[in-house]
């Protein structure tokens, strides 16, 4: 895995976002600048690493980190302006969280939409080739999955506590039973065919 996408003094922000295969809860996405100095073996994309893992690398990311942002983007939002550009608007917003301007984004897949004026690479699979996409991907999605767990206690019925809101069985099942919660993202197709 790099640090840097181009070898130069420009602060380059990595941003990933978690969720966008849910069927409830939020988009989350984090932008992240880390340090030109910057080494940890266990950072890897966030699918990569066990829960364990990335609990222990979140608080050091944070810590580490130049400076990084995190921005949600609601199931109404994603319903209204679908999850592509709900995955972009939640991106935008975690770069606007950013307490420094970054030079450069790298985005982890293979579309974004322009962030003002700065300059942007899309890298699919970017999250395990650069550190700064694998430190966002773990900071979005802990956040979201901690997001998740906090409303399982309000919706328990939906085993958000092991699901974080993807489309499991268990979850499908829940949702023909009990129907959707305000959560679930009316646009999605909640029930298998």
């Amino acid at each position: 895995m790099t640090l840097r996408y181009i070898e130069d003094d420009k602060l380059e922000s990595g941003c990933d976002e978690a969720g966008r295969g849910c069927l409830a809860g939020p988009v989350v996405a984090a932008a992240v600048i880390l340090p030109n100095d910057f080494k940890n073996e266990l950072l890897n994309d966030s699918k990569q690493l066990s829960l364990k893992k990335r609990l222990l690398l979140y608080p050091i990311i944070k810590k580490e980190a130049l400076a990084y942002g995190i921005g949600v983007v609601s199931p109404q939002e994603i319903d209204e302006i679908n999850i592509l550009n709900a995955s972009f608007l939640a991106m935008h917003r975690a770069i606007d969280q950013l307490e420094k301007r970054p030079d450069r984004l790298l985005i982890d897949g293979n579309r974004f939409n322009a962030y003002a004026s700065v300059e942007h690479h899309c890298i699919v699979k970017g999250d395990a080739k650069f550190m700064a996409i694998a430190a966002a991907s773990v900071l979005a999605k802990v956040f979201r999955d901690h997001l998740m767990h906090e409303q399982h206690l309000i919706y328990p019925a939906y085993h958000w506590d092991q699901n974080n809101g993807y489309p499991t069985k268990k979850h499908r099942v829940a949702i023909k039973e009990y129907g959707p919660t305000p959560l679930h993202r009316k646009t999605f197709k909640l029930l298998a065919t």
